[in-house]
């Protein structure tokens, strides 16, 4: 009977570890894919103002005086400082991308607390699920 009770918590472990690793890259699959879709209308539009802010975006994160890293994590922070938290996973995938650690990120989410003050913290939470969701979709421990 020890046996029995033994499995069991095993399969619920397993269980509740497949459901968050799926909620995970819905989160991630769902905002891109949002994002994507509706940058697809916006550029469409046929709108020149909108086409060059956008391309502004693309030039002004690319590497110069400053490298591509330090300007995602600027982004990064104004973005928190902001509460835009489209943004915030924007930034946050371009982080991850351009190879940032967990420590250098929540030294990021430190720094746009202190400049944000506490009503940052709600993003800065969901900001750390946002950057875990990147971690196990890339097969990263939550401390790389």
């Amino acid at each position: 009977m020890n046996s029995v009770s033994f499995t069991k918590p095993k399969t619920v472990y397993y269980s509740t570890i497949h459901y968050f690793h799926n909620i995970m890259s819905d989160l991630i699959n769902d905002f891109r894919e949002y994002r994507e879709k509706m940058n697809e209308k916006i550029l469409g539009s046929g709108n020149k103002v909108m086409k060059r802010i956008y391309g502004v975006d693309t030039l002004a994160y690319q590497e110069g005086a400053l490298s591509t890293q330090t300007k995602e994590m600027l982004g990064l922070v104004s973005s928190m400082v902001l509460r835009c938290d489209d943004c915030i996973k924007y930034h946050l995938e371009k982080c991850h991308e351009l190879g940032l650690t967990t420590d250098e990120i929540f030294e990021v989410f430190s720094i746009a607390n202190l400049v944000g003050g506490t009503i940052v913290i709600p993003h800065t939470r969901r900001a750390v699920e946002y950057w875990e969701a990147l971690n196990e979709k890339a097969g990263i421990n939550a401390k790389s």
